[in-house]
Parts: C-alpha cells; structure tokens; sequence
C-alpha cells in the first residue's frame, strides 16, 4: 500500500509541475485532464502527507521519552505519542478506503426511471412522492434536474417517469437507490383505515454519451406525433412527440416534454444511451457477480431494497438493517443518512473482501 502512495505522491508532484508550464492552458484537452487527475489524488495525497506527519510525531514522542527526565515534559510526550497513535490507526483506515478501486461512472450523471409497481393508484401516487423526493434531494446538493418524461395517471400520481439529474458526483451516491420501493399506509380511498402495501421500482442509470454507446441508424425507427396529456400551449398541436424503437433490444422511448422535435428526439436518445449502456453493465455484472455477492453493489432492479412504513412514521433500508424514524424528512429530501450509511457499509463490504 505504502510503495503506491509514494507512486501517487511522485504523479500529484508531476501533474501540479505540469499545471505551471505556460503553454499548458493552449490545450483544454490536456488541461482538463491534468485538472481532474489533480483533484481525484488530492484527498489521497492529504491523508499520506498527514499520516507522514503523524508517525514523524510518534518517533520523536518515543526519543523524548528515552531521553527526558523531567516528569512534566515525559507526561507531554506520552499524550502526544497516544494522540499521533490513534491518528494513524484512523487515517490508515481511511487511506485503505481511498484507494479502494473507483467506479468509473461514479462522476457521471444519471436517467432516473421510477415505475408504478403493485397497488394500483396509490403505487403511482407513491412515484410521484418518490419523483419529489429525489427532486429535492438534488436540490440541496446544488444539482440539476431535468425532466424527460411522464406518464400521469390523472391524480396527481405517475405510472411512469424519466428524469436527469447532472452535478458533481451524482451517480457515486444515488447509485444505490435503484430496486423495488415498498410504501405501506392507509390510502385516502381507504373507508376502513387498512394499511395497504404498494410497490415502485427504481432504476439509476450513468449517462452514456455517445462514445460510451454506439448506435447503429439501421437499428432505429423514428416516429414523431402530436403529443397527448397536459402539455402547455402548441404542445397538442404539432408534432413535437418522438418515440424510438430499438430493434435489437425492444426497447422503446418515447418523449414529448418539450416543444420541440428535435429537443425531444435528443431527449430519447439520451436516454436510450443510457438504457443500453445499464444493459451493458448488468451483463458485466453478471460475469463478476461472484465477487460482488458480499457488496452493496447498484441494487439489482427486483430487489426490495426499501420500506416507507407511514403509520409508524419509519423508512427501513433492508440491505444494511438501517430504521430511521423520520420518515417526513427523508420524503423531504433529507436522504443523506441512508445514503452515507449505504456508502460506508459498500466500502467495508469491499474492504473486506479485498482482505480475504
């Protein structure tokens, strides 16, 4: 572990003598790549420098307590020795986890699929809180979202809908969102006060772009058409909808959020990257699924990784044993709990498997 973080501390000094070359800003390319490399050793090459830091202490606490008399300075050093001790034991924690391997589309950003399951109109009254919930969540990570489409059920719920949330980091933490949601209240059409269980499913998706997937023009059919539903002005009255049919997988997409044609054709295809680029994964997934049975992982679709239990006022996440009762704050937005929690319970997992 020691021989690569020297490896990594000689790298950051390369790339931060390269960022002072004068001509390094003629080439964005470049510069962006330097950039990035600089800020994801960063945090790694701080942890080293203070763990360096930290055994320095300790050598010099155990020389002053070989060659000290004087009792007062001795209890100085031995507080000094306990403190940098302890400090080491956790910063060596912490760079094991650093160097842990990184998901390569742990920077991008992600589609969001959230599907009515089982339970009829509450199911779909359930997505539109779960849409909401995400929605808010991004928004006090200062991240963007966008919608790409829906399908409402004319109560206010969503049988199905599509949004993009981009931001720094933003798959590295809803990664774990996606699975099978199970909300259990008594609906608002209840007369008899009975707690109904209803299901969605979640899906997060990396955004691919187009290097990550290459499609093939002879695979796709385009159709356009007037779009249905709540639209707003002009959207009924043109041909503003696209849907994309993919031949080799049977996917189908279909948007009509925005006025334009071509925004919503752009739209569609994103996400039809997206769908094929998760496909992908899942099939890499597939091959490593050995070493992945012990982690956290990205949640696999049919999975129930989640209940909102309303009458109890409780969220349980099934995956790490985790009960919070603050169930009005989490469909708030407040997510950061779970989601920490999630992280560090992958991480041990890794760790763990990694010590084998």
């Amino acid at each position: 572990m020691f021989d690569k973080l020297e490896d990594l501390l000689i790298r950051y000094e390369e790339i931060m003598g390269e960022l002072q070359e004068p001509d390094v800003a003629n080439d964005q390319e470049r510069f962006r790549k330097l950039m990035k490399e600089q800020a994801d050793l960063a945090p790694i090459v701080e942890a080293y420098t203070e763990y360096k830091k930290a055994k320095q202490s300790i050598a010099d606490s155990e020389e002053m307590l070989e060659i000290e008399s004087d009792e007062e300075m001795r209890e100085l050093a031995k507080e000094e020795l306990s403190s940098s001790k302890k400090r080491v034991e956790e910063l060596e924690h912490e760079l094991k986890i650093l160097l842990l391997p990184k998901d390569p589309n742990d920077d991008k950003n992600i589609m969001v699929e959230i599907r009515a399951g089982a339970g009829g109109d509450e199911s779909a009254l359930f997505a539109a809180e779960v849409y909401r919930m995400y929605v808010h969540y991004a928004e006090s990570k200062r991240w963007k979202t966008e919608m790409i489409s829906v399908n409402e059920n004319g109560i206010g719920g969503f049988k199905e809908v599509v949004f993009m949330v981009s931001g720094q980091g933003v798959y590295s933490r809803m990664k774990y969102e996606s699975g099978v949601h199970r909300v259990q209240r008594v609906p608002e059409t209840e007369s008899g006060g009975r707690i109904h269980t209803s299901t969605i499913t979640v899906a997060v998706m990396p955004e691919a772009e187009e290097v990550d997937v290459v499609i093939e023009e002879k695979d796709i059919r385009i159709d356009v058409m007037r779009a249905s539903g709540n639209g707003g002005q002009c959207v009924n009255t043109t041909d503003s909808a696209v849907r994309l049919t993919h031949y080799p997988t049977g996917i189908v997409i279909y948007s009509q959020t925005e006025k334009s044609q071509l925004q919503n054709k752009e739209k569609a295809f994103r996400l039809l990257r997206s769908k094929l680029y998760e496909l992908e994964l899942e099939k890499q997934q597939s091959a490593e699924a050995e070493a992945r049975r012990s982690q956290i992982g990205t949640g696999d679709r049919s999975e129930k990784i989640r209940t909102y239990n309303f009458p109890q006022g409780r969220v349980t996440d099934h995956r790490i044993k985790l009960t919070l009762h603050k169930l009005d704050s989490i469909l708030n937005g407040d997510l950061d709990e779970v989601i920490d929690s999630l992280i560090a319970a992958d991480q041990a997992a890794k760790l763990s498997n990694m010590n084998e």
